[in-house]
This record gives C-alpha cells, sequence and structure tokens, in this order.
C-alpha cells in the first residue's frame, strides 16, 4: 500500500500521509514519496493549490522510531537533511499555497511540516505537541525557525523545551495557525478553503509567499525593493488584468492562474 495517496480534483492536489496504524510517522520511503508528490506538484499547471492531510485519527507523529533504532536503518544525520528538510524547503519554496490540514495530532516532524505550510488548520480535537525534548533532541524540519515567529521567542522556547501539547484552540489563539474547526465540519471547511485558493491568482499567490519567505531575513528597505520586483511581475500576469477588468466590469472575475 502506498504511503502518500495523492489526488488532483479541481486545481486542488491533496496529499495524504497514509501510515495510519502508526499515525502517519515518517519513514524513509514516505518522506521520499512525499518529496515526489511536492515535486509533481510544482510541475504541473493544473495543480493551483495543494492541501496535506493525514489518513485516520493523526495528521503525523513525526519520526517512525522504529526505523530510527533499526540496525540497517538510515542514520539520524541523514533522516534530518535527506527526509525532513527537503520536504520543508520544497513546501516553503513552492509558489503556490499549500494547507496544512491537521485531523488529529501532529507531533514532532509532523507538527513543524503542518506548521511550514503556508495556512494551517485544524480539528477541535487536534493537538500540536513539540515532542523532541522527550527523547533528548533538538526541534528540526524548521522549527527552530518557524515556530518563534510564529507565536514568539518565550513561547516557543517554553513549548520546546517542556514539551506541552497544544490544543486546537489555544494555538489558534496564539496564532500558531490560522484556524480551528469542529470535528464536523472540518473535512468540508477546510477543503472549501483549498478550493477558495486554487480559485485564486495562483501567480499572485505565488509572489506573495516569496515575498514573505524573504521577509524572513531582510531589513525594510531590501523588502519595499523586493515588493516593487515582485509587484512589477505580478502587474505583468493575466490575472491582474482580469481582476482588473472584472473589478470595472463589476463582475466575478474569472482567474486562470496565469
Amino acid at each position: 500500500m502506498s504511503t502518500i495517496l495523492f489526488e488532483i480534483k479541481d486545481n486542488v492536489a491533496y496529499i495524504t500521509l497514509n501510515r495510519p496504524a502508526v499515525y502517519n510517522s515518517f519513514n524513509k520511503e514516505m518522506s521520499l514519496e512525499m518529496q515526489n508528490r511536492l515535486d509533481e506538484c510544482e510541475e504541473n499547471d493544473e495543480v493551483r493549490a495543494i492541501y496535506i492531510k493525514g489518513e485516520g485519527k493523526a495528521f503525523c507523529a513525526g519520526q517512525d522510531l522504529g526505523e530510527v533504532t533499526d540496525p540497517n536503518g538510515p542514520e539520524l544525520t541523514s533522516i534530518v537533511r535527506d527526509h525532513y528538510n527537503p520536504i520543508i524547503e520544497r513546501i516553503r519554496n513552492i509558489e503556490k499555497p499549500i494547507i496544512g490540514a491537521v485531523n488529529g495530532v501532529a507531533a514532532g516532524a509532523g507538527a513543524n511540516i503542518a506548521l511550514a505550510c503556508d495556512i494551517c488548520v485544524a480539528t477541535a480535537s487536534a493537538s500540536f505537541i513539540q515532542a523532541f525534548s522527550m527523547i533528548g533532541l533538538i526541534p528540526d524540519s524548521g522549527g527552530t525557525f518557524t515556530l518563534p515567529r510564529l507565536v514568539g521567542f518565550q513561547k516557543a522556547s517554553a513549548l520546546m523545551m517542556l514539551g506541552d501539547k497544544v490544543g486546537a484552540e489555544d494555538a489558534e489563539r496564539m496564532n500558531m495557525i490560522y484556524k480551528f474547526y469542529s470535528d464536523e465540519t472540518f473535512d468540508e471547511e477546510s477543503k472549501k478553503l483549498a478550493m477558495k485558493l486554487a480559485q485564486m491568482p495562483t501567480k499572485g499567490l505565488g509572489l506573495t509567499k516569496r515575498a514573505l519567505n524573504l521577509s524572513m531575513i531582510s531589513d525594510l528597505t531590501t523588502q519595499l525593493k523586493t515588493e516593487e520586483e515582485l509587484q512589477t511581475i505580478a502587474g505583468s500576469t493575466y490575472d491582474y488584468n482580469e481582476g482588473v477588468a472584472a473589478f470595472l466590469e463589476k463582475r466575478k472575475p474569472s482567474f486562470k492562474g496565469e
């Protein structure tokens, strides 16, 4: 059975982590398949939004520790360098909106993969755990970069060191995630969000993502220059011209993602 389920529907690519028996924890096979599917999403013009979720009760419990302790398994350095780092880099660098749809527990690398997405939403019963300290490790998968920028240095430091379990309501309140939905409506509401993004001006959203990435390391003057350059690119797209025309003609725009 494939460790990743993949479907493209109505311009949305649905990536489902599919190891429910172990709470969708990552092994080498799943991490490499995840990378391949993200590459496919980047290259396929039909895909205008990406939706990542977990099969079963969990989003992702992080690394499969059975693989780590296997004498024939990959070394920890390789797991971080070759499995997780490429996933995070793809999520951040693919210039299409990516939703992390957290349907249950998101722990360790699983939490940080979800938080690396452009928009992270969760079920009311979901939880986020920086579980690394419980086994003597440091947060990886971009956690030490992303989490402090979402919730602040003090909060991130405490969550990482103490390994506190954060429920969806608290995660929304501290700006860790965009929004949570009831368990009953989560599937419908989160997919509705993905479908909305898939009908928006994809090039403009991608350029927005690039600007946000650069804002993490830029001073104000540099960022203003970045905005100037990217706005010029956005202004040359089909969707910009369609958006302006639709506004002037008082009609709903029909964006093509071009």
